[in-house]
């Protein structure tokens, strides 16, 4: 590994990609640790990153090994993300207590992005984003995602939030903190399981090359905020909009009657999701994050490209 500043490890592929210029993509481990089942979830980060180097281009997992932010994972490292339980999950709040007790932790899309961009990377891939959860108003339950964002140059290619969040003050939220919003083919923001949200956006891109150019603009700008690039899932590899709403409405009427609240409800909503799509849900999930890696991988070479 090697170390660009205190408490950050690069590993020796990844740095020398950004030293000659060439594309990096960096790559979440949360999805490892937490988000798919064992074995699968070994299985598709190894495919993520095969996918990446067959469009020439470097990936850069990240995760904290041991205490240390690492970007860039070998195959020890990545396995022992994907099969120890123990692996805790880590947002930006986590990072100094993680140091401090050298422990080993999958990254969030807030930690990813916060650490990539420390490192020099420009474009990351993940699945969807956290937003403001439904019933904020009360509970105040954001995810650390959005702000993180605010305050970090990085592009992120996702497929929008997750349909059991509120989408339209998700929306409001990156506004209000300066997040540049852009459609990946599409003028509609994506509602991860289904094509669209029903919400529209401002702006659209039809190729990598504006994708690019947003980035250099935002730097002549002296913008410190993430652009988002929204990428739907491919229509033939989404959720049945019928069984969407069903579920949906499902769970969220057992979230009610549970009682649920807060930091609870997210988890609950999930797994009912996966229980009642027969697992349909889990891999539309991973439909989601290799089209975004597909995308992240032209705009990270339309970048380098100049």
């Amino acid at each position: 590994m090697i170390s660009p500043g205190p408490g950050l490890a690069v590993s020796a592929e990844v740095s020398a990609a950004l030293t000659a210029g060439r594309p990096v993509v960096a790559l979440e481990s949360t999805l490892i640790a937490h988000g798919l089942p064992r074995p699968r979830n070994r299985a598709v980060a190894v495919e993520l990153e095969e996918m990446l180097r067959e469009r020439g281009v470097t990936p850069a997992t990240v995760a904290v090994i041991d205490g240390v932010p690492t970007i860039g994972l070998d195959d020890a490292t990545l396995s022992r993300v994907a099969d120890d339980p123990a692996v805790a999950k880590a947002s930006v709040r986590d990072l100094p207590a993680a140091a401090a007790l050298r422990r080993t932790c999958a990254t969030t899309v807030a930690s990813t992005s916060m650490l990539a961009a420390r490192a020099g990377i420009r474009v990351f891939a993940t699945g969807g984003l956290g937003g403001v959860h439904r019933g904020a108003g009360e509970s105040f339950d954001e995810s650390a995602d959005l702000p993180t964002l605010g305050g970090t140059p990085i592009t992120v290619v996702s497929a929008g939030v997750k349909s059991i969040l509120d989408v339209g003050a998700t929306l409001e939220r990156m506004e209000t903190l300066g997040i540049t919003l852009l459609g990946w083919r599409t003028s509609e923001f994506p509602g991860f399981y289904l094509p669209g949200s029903g919400h529209r956006l401002d702006w659209r891109v039809d190729d990598a090359r504006q994708v690019a150019g947003t980035m250099a603009a935002r730097d002549r700008l002296g913008l410190t905020s993430a652009i988002v690039v929204a990428n739907p899932v491919p229509r033939e590899q989404a959720l049945d909009p019928g069984v969407h709403d069903r579920v949906l409405a499902e769970a969220l009427r057992r979230a009610e009657a549970g009682g649920l609240r807060g930091k609870a409800v997210t988890p609950f909503l999930l797994e009912t999701f996966h229980t009642e799509t027969a697992g349909a849900s889990l891999e539309v999930n991973v439909a989601v994050v290799r089209s975004n890696v597909a995308v992240a991988a032209e705009i990270a070479t339309a970048w380098t490209a100049g």
